[in-house]
């Protein structure tokens, strides 16, 4: 096991080098001038080019790209061009919201997806299984940012329930969950949807294998079997399904923050965007990227627990 996990560390190393290339090649491709910016409007051409040589953008690609490695070597994020504070702080402050809200999707996932999907494979074939199999469909397309539109316009706006935007809390106090249900209902319905998919066709194919007989001849009753013997079985996509589903309500959360006007990762990370303010996207992509990386670890690690046939070497 020892051996697997450093692998598998080892790999997201790796990972995470070629994702920062990536990611500072594409920045620098990109139009626009940090320094003129960071600048301002009034500024004249000396004054821009004195702010590209502090910031070190007057220096060839890989020159910028050494130095922006070895600042990680030591978990040095930088500075913000903008702000001139530590990146790492102000993800530091921004970054449970972020996870808060990821958290509360992830669990209105699996607490009606796979429920759902359960009952789907129950009543396979019937009207119950056709209409739920469709409505997974539309819950996949729907995009977040209408959803969230509309459940702010007729719960915040028109029925006054829930407040419109802004997160100050966590999800488990009762002003966190009123300030989280709807952003996260937003950002969770393809999840909802994907995990009643997934779990129908789990489900299905548990249901019809010869110990699910044998353990309705020895005549246990029917909620047994299926929460017992069959679900437990089924457990295995469904855990893949949770990996997949955390990386993308994470990346689901940029788009669902703006909408609901929430102070995370997602608003700072589109905030940079539009100031070019170019070590801040790197390092809120990396540090989503190393939290998707670490999660779908702990998702493979999970496996040995629900199947000890499972083994790692």
């Amino acid at each position: 096991m020892g051996r697997y996990i450093a692998k598998r560390l080892g790999m997201m190393l790796v990972l995470l080098i070629g994702m920062t290339f990536i990611v500072f090649g594409s920045l620098h491709l990109a139009s626009g001038d940090p320094a003129q910016m960071v600048a301002g409007a009034s500024a004249t051409e000396e004054d821009i080019a004195a702010v590209r040589t502090s910031l070190g953008l007057d220096q060839p690609f890989w020159v910028q790209y050494g130095r922006y490695l070895k600042r990680l070597v030591t978990v040095d994020l930088g500075m913000s061009y903008t702000t001139r504070q530590p990146i790492s702080q102000e993800i530091a402050i921004r970054l449970p919201f972020t996870i808060n809200l990821a958290c509360a999707a992830i669990i209105l996932a699996i607490v009606i997806g796979i429920p759902l999907g359960v009952l789907t494979a129950i009543k396979r074939d019937t009207f119950v299984d056709n209409l739920l199999t469709t409505t997974s469909l539309v819950g996949i397309s729907i995009p977040n940012f209408w959803l969230g539109t509309m459940l702010m316009l007729v719960f915040s706006v028109r029925l006054g329930w829930f407040p419109s935007g802004g997160m100050t809390e966590f999800f488990w106090t009762p002003l966190g969950l009123r300030q989280v249900i709807l952003p996260a209902l937003a950002l969770s319905t393809a999840s909802i949807a994907s995990f009643m998919r997934i779990g129908r066709s789990a489900m299905l194919e548990v249901l019809q294998s010869d110990y699910i007989r044998t353990a309705r001849a020895k005549g246990l009753g029917k909620a047994s079997v299926i929460f017992i013997h069959a679900l437990k079985n089924a457990m295995i996509p469904l855990l893949t399904q949770f990996g997949t589903s955390f990386g993308a309500l994470l990346g689901g959360a940029i788009v669902t923050e703006q909408v609901f006007v929430i102070n995370g990762v997602g608003t700072y990370l589109v905030n940079a965007i539009n100031t070019r303010n170019y070590p801040v996207v790197q390092s809120t992509v990396l540090v989503i990227a190393a939290l998707f990386i670490l999660v779908n670890l702990a998702v493979d690690l999970t496996y040995c627990v629900v199947d000890p046939r499972i083994k790692y070497e």
